[in-house]
């Protein structure tokens, strides 16, 4: 697989059990555990790995967890913009050689204006274009794999809005409860309170992930919306969109450098380097203190999982058991 949306995939994660289990995907502190405690694993073999890379839709627009923003962390590079009032949108999440269309026209504008590329505006994904697009990448210190996604998109300033998708619901009053008398977070709510569910987003008992919204919701098996939160997902092409299931929990995990402990880890979607799942915000294991804050969930911070406020996470790690079914849209 190669893409600048996998950058942040280098992690193991060791599943404490009779069973060596899931590794986290990932990169900087977030979501690629070594060590986890309390674990429970069952097949894999049910889990939906469907390709990532489809047309921009407003429930898939912005597929990008795991690795820490250097607003929050300081891990990674700062990714700046290089025109933000750039006229055209990528419409796709990444292109590459051979592609073609409306994305590589906005591609090869913004890459003009920048002064990197000289060639012709055509929409073909030429040799030029992926030559100026991997320059573009070890000038801006991206990862360099010729592949225009998320991150050269932002700098070039063609990367859609994301916060305009992102709903924010009142702070709840303090003691508030879900459906099931869990406690709500600061950005949770439940029932007719919380947003409506994504369109084709499964049947039944199910927790569904909108990538684009940067939200969760519990419904069981009535189809009533049981609570909905934000989460701060991942900044990377690798939420694989499609029907999964939960296959391990672990209390509390430890990121793949040691940095990071990860509480209340539930994983969803297992690859050949790693996985995915909801946990807790991160707690920098140098001091204690937490990689981000509550006011600061919604955004893609991450390299691969979803980070959850505490009173959040802490419902999922109750309430979504092993084989609960997780619908990525």
């Amino acid at each position: 697989m190669r893409s600048e949306d996998l950058r942040g995939l280098v992690s193991v994660a060791v599943v404490a059990t009779v069973v060596i289990g899931a590794m986290s995907l990932g990169g900087g502190d977030d979501n690629n555990s070594t060590v986890s405690a309390g674990a429970t694993t069952v097949s894999t073999a049910a889990i939906d790995t469907a390709a990532t890379d489809s047309v921009l839709t407003t429930d898939s627009v912005l597929t990008t967890d795991g690795s820490t923003a250097s607003t929050v962390a300081g891990d990674d590079a700062a990714v700046g913009s290089a025109d933000d009032e750039a006229g055209c949108k990528m419409v796709e999440r990444s292109v590459t050689i051979g592609s073609t269309g409306p994305t590589v026209i906005c591609l090869q504008e913004a890459l003009l204006a920048d002064g990197i590329y000289t060639g012709a505006v055509t929409g073909t994904y030429d040799q030029a274009t992926y030559d100026a697009v991997k320059a573009l990448q070890v000038r801006q210190d991206l990862f360099v794999d010729g592949l225009a996604g998320r991150e050269t998109g932002i700098f070039l300033g063609i990367w859609p809005d994301e916060a305009s998708l992102v709903v924010h619901t009142p702070i709840p009053p303090e003691g508030a409860v879900d459906l099931l008398g869990y406690p709500l977070s600061s950005v949770a709510s439940a029932g007719a309170d919380a947003p409506p569910l994504p369109t084709d987003s499964g049947s039944g008992r199910r927790l569904v992930y909108s990538r684009a919204g940067q939200r969760v919701w519990a419904v069981d098996d009535d189809g009533q919306i049981l609570r909905s939160w934000l989460v701060s997902g991942s900044k990377y092409n690798n939420e694989t969109p499609g029907t999964h299931q939960v296959y391990s929990k672990s209390e509390e995990s430890t990121a793949w450098n040691g940095k990071a402990y990860l509480p209340h880890m539930v994983r969803w979607l297992k690859t050949d380097i790693g996985a995915i799942g909801f946990h807790e915000i991160p707690i920098h294991v140098s001091d204690g203190t937490v990689y981000m804050t509550e006011a600061e969930l919604g955004q893609r911070l991450s390299g691969g999982c979803q980070r959850q406020a505490k009173a959040d996470a802490d419902f999922v790690w109750e309430w979504a058991d092993i084989g609960t079914v997780v619908v990525v849209v």
